[in-house]
């Protein structure tokens, strides 16, 4: 496994990490022991980076995390988690319920503290009011010991454009979705994110299972255009023996200024195989055969958030 460094944070993180969301179950059922294990296989395999999110499974998604990395050497693993998102259509990023809960993810994850705490899909809410009053109090938190760094993640790259044009304090952006095979646009970010010591964690690397066997779940906001596409990108990769979603993980994991693609899965033989994969010299050949199939969706994406925030 490789590592990089995260910014200007001195930590240093491996290029593939771990998300909660499918420990949570949002991805379809997971028993504790699956979750638990698969955690286990990824901290084995060379895995140090571990994010999460009280939204994850409401709930869930932090507990299975912490169940599983329970035990393990707690300077040898990274680990995120977020505030201010906690349902579908829950959002508060007041400053108590920022505080509570970060005590709340702290007892979930079965630890003193988180290295990195990020305010969870600000383009929900008033993007201004919140790097202006929501961020001040990660900053206080992080003055008190529980979080060593603080982010903010998002969908749409306009959040953190206005972050850079306002000069807020940040250590780490996570942005998902737009570092695969069809939409890089984060790259024409990473420059100016690079230059303020700004740390990139990308997530989604298959688009939120666009680019994967499994396809897209009934909840994915894609349009009917993208899926269509990816899936046709996704059988080409079946006619070759290839796994589509190793080519995408490959293909992010690649990509010079991110520090680090968390992927999601709860499954052990998956996260093995994914680690596999990052290890492996991508196939060239596939790379372009899928991208050129990928071509009439390049660079596409869809609105999340309040419309002021995807300008």
């Amino acid at each position: 496994m490789h590592y990089r460094p995260l910014g200007s944070t001195g930590l240093r993180v491996s290029v593939l990490g771990l998300g909660a969301a499918n420990l949570g179950g949002v991805y379809g059922e997971v028993t504790e022991a699956a979750a638990i294990t698969t955690v286990r296989r990824a901290f084995e395999l060379g895995i140090n980076v571990f994010d999460a999110s009280p939204f994850y499974g409401q709930t869930r998604g932090e507990t299975m995390l912490g169940l599983g990395l329970r035990g393990l050497p707690r300077d040898r693993y990274v680990l995120l988690t977020k505030c201010g998102r906690y349902d579908v259509d829950q959002f508060d990023f007041s400053p108590a319920r920022i505080r509570a809960s970060l005590a709340e993810s702290l007892q979930r994850l079965r630890t003193d503290h988180v290295d990195v705490l990020q305010l969870h899909d600000v383009e929900f809410g008033d993007l201004d009011r919140i790097l202006h009053e929501s961020l001040p109090v990660l900053h206080e938190l992080k003055a008190a010991g529980l979080a060593r760094f603080v982010g903010i993640t998002g969908l749409p790259l306009r959040i953190f454009r206005r972050a850079l044009e306002l000069g807020v304090q940040l250590d780490t952006v996570l942005s998902y979705c737009h570092a695969t095979l069809f939409d890089n646009t984060l790259v024409d970010l990473l420059p100016a994110l690079a230059q303020r010591g700004i740390g990139v964690i990308n997530a989604s690397p298959t688009a939120m299972g666009l680019l994967s066997h499994h396809g897209p779940r009934f909840w994915h906001p894609a349009p009917a255009e993208i899926a269509a596409v990816c899936r046709k990108a996704q059988e080409h990769c079946a006619r070759r023996g290839a796994a589509l979603a190793e080519l995408a993980i490959q293909f992010s994991c690649a990509l010079p200024g991110v520090a680090t693609t968390l992927c999601g899965t709860a499954s052990p033989d998956e996260i093995a195989a994914d680690v596999a994969a990052v290890e492996r010299p991508i196939d060239a050949t596939l790379l372009g055969e899928v991208r050129t199939i990928l071509l009439p969706i390049k660079n596409r994406t869809w609105n999340q958030g309040r419309p002021e925030n995807n300008a």
